[in-house]
């Protein structure tokens, strides 16, 4: 038996929306999480004409997953004004943006053709990409990364996703599965990591891995860093050393313009941004740094549905 989704609605009202927006494009960004699908209906500039976020029904299989979908897609755009659909999906999808491959924390999610499954209950032209990716895409279309052509994202949280963006374009491999930052070896004896890696970035810069070394809460170590507290300060210190070498690697392979860094545990960038810049000051030859910028994402916990609406646009100007 599936449990009955929670509806937040927030933004503009729908009705007024009808007028003022009938003629223009529109599409529908999706976040599929593991408890919770947000949703936003977006023009092309990128405004946000109204936002929705229902729970995700438990147990999360795909059939449930996608009637829930479906059902807040009716509500979110009544009127049926958008012309495509673009869904971040806790997971690589295919190359071609077609099917969910996995989905971490859904039930039964392997190999699902998404888009194909919402194209057909929607009549809606649809894509997908990995949540890491879309938030990539949300950052450097409205966020951040603006100003930018070249650059990398970095999530950290209960994991850490990252997103590359090479000239203007999302960059995920031949087979759809490319820029797994938080996959990368940093010490190669260290803990073991889900993908079959040991001491993986995500597994010491992650919550479960701040959890391991400090038996603390990121927010908690924050808290006690405001407070002046030494033993917090000297470990923000190690975390910012520890992502400067994780990505020095990657600034010798892509050489972007900037960093981003977002996810929960970046409400503490104050603390580890210096060591961070420190530690890639140390070992990046200044040629493959040249102008380099460190920052904060801004899109918060909008970003996924920023970036897949952008998806969707790219896809609705591309068919």
């Amino acid at each position: 038996m599936h449990e009955t989704p929670t509806v937040i609605e927030t933004g503009l009202s729908m009705e007024s929306n009808s007028v003022n927006s009938a003629s223009t494009v529109q599409v529908l960004g999706i976040d599929l999480g593991g408890s919770a699908i947000k949703l936003g209906r977006f023009d092309t500039q990128g405004t946000c004409l109204q936002t929705l976020t229902v729970s995700t029904p438990q147990p999360a299989t795909p059939e449930a997953v996608i009637q829930a979908m479906v059902a807040a897609i009716a509500k979110v755009d009544p009127y049926q004004q958008t012309q495509a659909i673009g869904v971040g999906t806790p997971g690589p999808a295919d190359a071609t943006g077609r099917i969910a491959r996995v989905a971490i924390n859904l039930q039964g999610w392997r190999d699902v053709p998404l888009a194909d499954e919402l194209e057909s209950k929607t009549g809606r032209l649809t894509i997908l990409a990995n949540d890491a990716n879309c938030a990539g895409l949300g950052e450097a279309w409205l966020g951040a990364g603006r100003p930018y052509k070249d650059l990398i994202l970095l999530t950290l949280g209960t994991g850490v996703g990252g997103a590359v963006i090479l000239d203007g374009e999302l960059f995920v491999g031949r087979h759809g599965t490319a820029a797994e930052l938080g996959l990368i070896t940093l010490n190669p004896e260290g803990p073991p990591c889900n993908s079959g890696n040991n001491g993986s970035l995500e597994q010491h810069t992650s919550i479960q891995g701040i959890r391991r070394r400090t038996g603390l809460d990121p927010k908690e170590l924050g808290d006690l860093a405001k407070q002046g507290d030494r033993n917090a300060l000297q470990f923000w210190q190690d975390y910012g050393r520890d992502l400067g070498v994780g990505l020095t690697s990657l600034v010798y392979v892509l050489t972007p313009e900037a960093i981003v860094i977002g996810g929960g545990i970046s409400a503490s960038a104050e603390f580890f941004f210096p060591a961070m810049q420190a530690e890639l000051e140390r070992r990046v030859l200044p040629s493959s740094r040249e102008g380099l910028k460190l920052l904060t994402a801004q899109l918060g916990n909008q970003a996924g549905t920023v970036g897949a609406a952008k998806l969707a646009l790219r896809q609705l100007n591309a068919s």
